[in-house]
């Protein structure tokens, strides 16, 4: 004779471990689901399978390490090195006559070479969905999630990065190592000689322009600052002017002879490729500026300097930057990861268990920052008087 067991008494016969058959985590392994037998929520409520939603999302995260915010990567230079020792000076030997007899001079390791160091801190966040959650949610809500983690992360590395590049504060890194913004003038560093050119030990890359607005004066001497050391001035390297659209408007409006603030401009800004149709009496000479450099959108040129406007940077701020491209090993700041790559990007991490990642992951990311060449950028904060300040960012 068959037993009738109540479902009171099912409930109750069962074991605290068989409890894990009421939450939707996943399946056996990193990337499967059990089957439905052993899951009471397999899928959405729109029909999509949770572990393809698993699935997409490992490939999401591959895709979005294969990537970097192109205005964080044009100014930066990934390394797995915790600091490095880096010559400050470009160029610098030279040959000399040859005689008869005589043995040439033997170059040495270079004996300016600055030791700089990075900074690291790892950072995570988790994602957390109920069963009933999982059961009544469509895929589109379970994928916002995802979104909004990379939409953080994204905000998160290129903030640390613009940050380094705008704070002039010295720090150390786990291992005492000196972590360096530009050049300031207050630490004991002098810019070493370039193309003839000696420089004051008092050398500042962090400029105050004591006007309430920016004028030529102010571009032009951030571009000096950079080009007098050696940067941006050879083909392997680009002068850029990186600005908030409030500068930006105002970059705009200068021509050679235009005067603001009592100083006349030297150079015309130019349209890039990508400005809309005009009308003009005057004649471009030259090549124009590209709509866009390494998938930034270029504005015009002014001078010898591109001009790259986004809402990202602060405003009442302009950057002078010489930069390599995305990701150069010119770039003045240094983006550090761990050595082991197994740790480096951003990771997507299987919960408490694993068998089930979706209801509870985790996504990790480990990086730190720090300038590599002190001289290659100059920053300027637009503000009538007092030292430098640096912004304070809505976003981070």
């Amino acid at each position: 004779m068959n037993t009738i067991i109540s479902p009171r008494e099912m409930r109750e016969s069962r074991t605290s471990h068989d409890l894990s058959d009421f939450f939707a985590w996943g399946g056996d392994g990193a990337t499967g689901y059990s089957t439905e037998g052993d899951v009471l929520v397999n899928q959405t409520s729109d029909g999509v399978d949770l572990s393809t939603i698993w699935q997409q999302a490992q490939a999401v995260m591959a895709a979005w390490n294969s990537k970097r915010s192109a205005l964080a990567s044009l100014i930066s230079y990934q390394t797995t090195n915790p600091g490095d020792a880096i010559p400050q000076g470009i160029g610098g030997d030279h040959f000399e006559e040859a005689s008869e007899f005589g043995e040439p001079t033997g170059l040495r390791a270079e004996p300016d070479a600055l030791v700089l160091g990075y900074t690291f801190t790892d950072y995570d966040v988790a994602s957390r969905f109920s069963w009933r959650f999982l059961r009544d949610a469509s895929a589109e809500q379970v994928r916002s999630v995802i979104d909004r983690v990379l939409e953080a992360d994204n905000r998160q590395t290129t903030g640390a990065i613009l940050r380094r590049l705008f704070d002039p504060t010295q720090g150390a890194n786990e291992f005492g190592t000196p972590v360096y913004g530009l050049y300031t003038g207050t630490d004991g560093h002098t810019p070493p000689p370039f193309a003839g050119q000696t420089f004051d030990p008092t050398t500042n890359h962090y400029l105050v322009s004591e006007q309430t607005s920016l004028d030529p004066g102010d571009l032009s001497i951030a571009m000096r600052q950079v080009t007098s050391k050696g940067f941006g001035i050879d083909g392997n390297s680009r002068l850029i002017i990186l600005c908030n659209p409030q500068e930006g408007e105002i970059i705009a409006q200068m021509r050679a002879g235009y005067e603001l603030n009592g100083v006349e401009s030297k150079y015309d800004w130019i349209a890039s490729a990508s400005a809309p149709a005009f009308l003009t009496t005057e004649n471009v000479v030259g090549q124009v500026a590209p709509a866009e450099f390494a998938g930034l959108p270029v504005s015009g040129s002014y001078g010898p300097a591109w001009v790259i406007e986004s809402h990202y940077l602060p405003a009442g701020y302009i950057a002078v930057v010489a930069t390599g491209g995305p990701n150069s090993p010119s770039n003045p700041v240094a983006f550090r990861q761990h050595v082991n790559p197994a740790y480096q990007g951003l990771r997507i991490i299987p919960g408490r268990d694993q068998r089930y990642p979706l209801q509870d992951s985790f996504f990790a990311r480990g990086y730190g920052t720090g300038v590599r060449y002190r001289g290659a950028a100059c920053i300027t904060q637009i503000k009538a008087s007092g030292p430098y300040e640096a912004p304070t960012w809505s976003w981070k």
